[in-house]
């Protein structure tokens, strides 16, 4: 049975996906549940936003009874042109990777589970940075109950793996114990294309789909990357799109950042008025196939509300080509708005 659900549950449901604080969370929620359209088609769907409304509201009491609540948040609110978690099993060098990506004061030491919370940190790519958050190690020997909440603000993941002797048990358990969490780590990035379920799929707004990609850290110990690579891949069942990296030798460490940017599809547009020289220090980030209105909501909400036309110079315009807003924008735009 179709769900028709309206645009006011979409709009909750987009909000408690983006909130990081518990309580905007179950402010979300709650407002899920008030706007839902209720009917046999939605029956699973509000069964679903109650439990998570109980499970949110003791938690929540529960910080507030223990003090929790000034302790270090366990969701990372997102910032820069992306948010990428690094995660993965214990001992795989998932922190000194952080550390030499971002300059990030990571705790990294010879033991597992050194990471106790997420941890922010920012890595430049051209004149833009995405958000790297270095999560705790993941393993049956150490449960993380919030993992799905920490992971739900993410655009990505990044699978990070030594391929030491016994690596396949550990990637496994770290993926199902995500699938348990509802965590379903994808090969598919945005740049590569989606699949749009249709209106009339009820969404699991529960269920958190990342992109992934492989890391292979300390490259430096291994005679035959590749080889032990496929190995992985043929016993764990995965086929994520991959790469070498090695912090000890710096292998590969250029290469994350602007391999990112591509597969997240992420598109920087530079902003002019009228008679005067574009703002090239300070890009607006948005992604492939968003418009010249999405970059106006960006800049201010009442000039997207009023905006009449905008100009645009770039690859494949005319420059200062007149456009309305639902022109799609290119990587370099510079666009000039007018409301």
């Amino acid at each position: 049975m179709p769900a028709n659900l309206t645009p006011e549950y979409k709009a909750a449901e987009a909000a408690y996906k983006s909130a990081a604080d518990p309580r905007e969370r179950l402010a979300g929620l709650k407002e899920m549940l008030r706007t839902i359209p209720k009917h046999k088609g939605t029956e699973h769907l509000r069964a679903d936003i109650k439990t998570r409304v109980k499970e949110l509201t003791d938690e929540i009491a529960t910080a507030k009874k223990t003090g929790a609540r000034g302790g270090p948040p366990t969701v990372i609110r997102p910032e820069g042109a992306a948010q990428v978690s690094l995660v993965g099993p214990p001992n795989t060098g998932k922190s000194s990777l952080h550390a030499a990506l971002t300059g990030s004061h990571a705790e990294v030491g010879p033991y597992p589970f050194a990471t106790q919370y997420p941890l922010p940190g920012m890595l430049p790519v051209d004149d833009v940075a995405i958000q790297l958050v270095d999560q705790p190690s993941i393993s049956p020997q150490h449960p993380i109950p919030w993992i799905g909440n920490a992971l739900q603000t993410a655009d990505a993941a990044v699978f990070v793996v030594d391929l030491s002797p016994g690596c396949v048990e550990g990637v496994v358990q770290a993926i199902e114990i995500l699938a348990e969490r509802q965590i379903l780590l994808t090969p598919r990035w945005p740049a590569d294309g989606g699949d749009d379920p249709g209106d009339d799929a009820v969404p699991d707004p529960f269920t958190t789909v990342l992109p992934t990609v492989l890391v292979v850290n300390k490259a430096e110990r291994l005679d035959a990357v590749q080889d032990e690579l496929e190995v992985l891949e043929d016993l764990a069942g995965v086929d994520f799109p991959s790469l070498t990296t090695s912090v000890e030798t710096g292998e590969g460490l250029d290469r994350l950042g602007p391999w990112l940017f591509e597969r997240l599809g992420i598109v920087r547009v530079y902003t002019k008025i009228p008679g005067a020289s574009a703002d090239l220090g300070r890009p607006f980030t948005v992604r492939v196939g968003q418009t010249v209105g999405d970059v106006a909501e960006l800049v201010h909400r009442d000039i997207a509300a009023s905006l009449k036309y905008a100009r645009i110079w770039g690859k494949g315009w005319f420059d200062g080509q007149q456009v309305g807003r639902d022109h799609p924008v290119r990587d370099g735009d510079v666009v000039e708005l007018h409301s």
